[in-house]
């Protein structure tokens, strides 16, 4: 099937970009006009002949032959986008699937600058000893099966971002949080940048 072609021939593409021989992970960023179930077979197909090692709509993924193989789901998730907490966070969590929260810090622009200006934000991630990105990459990863994957440009700070990792939350500062930045109360539509 074409579709199911061109999804070989991208992951062939990458692993030449990469001169590498397989991935451990192959992520579908956007499902695009491609069905579903071509992508997932191509991605099985790859996974057999060893060039990729894991694959990632997911109730319908999951409905898929094939498609319980799914090793994650990316998505965009911070304290200013928090849509898959609604549904899809307690979903994958049933389904032992992690999420990997990608532009944890919130993308450029306003909410980020709004995030790191956050009088109370700076002001609890004063408290703690630690600084604003820290104390939100902490809140994203305190759900169970959820990583980060946030942007690092210096070994600095790749160590400061694996030092969120070590941050708790207490109940009352999640609460304070909260507060400022509720959680969804109906299903909405999946934030990407």
């Amino acid at each position: 099937m074409p579709g199911e072609q061109d999804a070989i021939e991208a992951c062939e593409r990458s692993l030449r970009r990469l001169r590498t021989d397989y991935l451990d992970l192959y992520l579908l960023h956007w499902r695009g006009n491609i069905p579903l179930e071509e992508t997932v077979r191509a991605m099985e197909r790859r996974q057999q002949q060893g060039k990729i090692r894991y694959s990632d709509d997911m109730v319908e993924l999951w409905d898929e032959a094939g498609g319980a193989q799914c090793a994650t789901n990316q998505v965009l998730y911070h304290l200013g986008s928090r849509g898959i907490e609604y549904d899809l966070l307690p979903a994958s969590q049933q389904r032992n699937l992690p999420i990997m929260a990608y532009c944890p810090l919130a993308q450029a622009g306003r909410l980020r600058e709004s995030l790191f200006s956050n009088p109370q934000l700076t002001q609890l991630a004063q408290q703690k000893g630690i600084s604003v990105a820290q104390l939100l990459l902490a809140w994203v990863i305190r759900q169970p099966g959820v990583i980060a994957i946030p942007k690092a440009s210096s070994v600095a700070h790749v160590q400061e971002n694996a030092a969120a990792l070590e941050v708790v939350l207490t109940e009352h500062e999640l609460t304070l949080i909260n507060q400022r930045y509720p959680a969804p109360q109906h299903k909405l539509p999946l934030d990407v940048v």
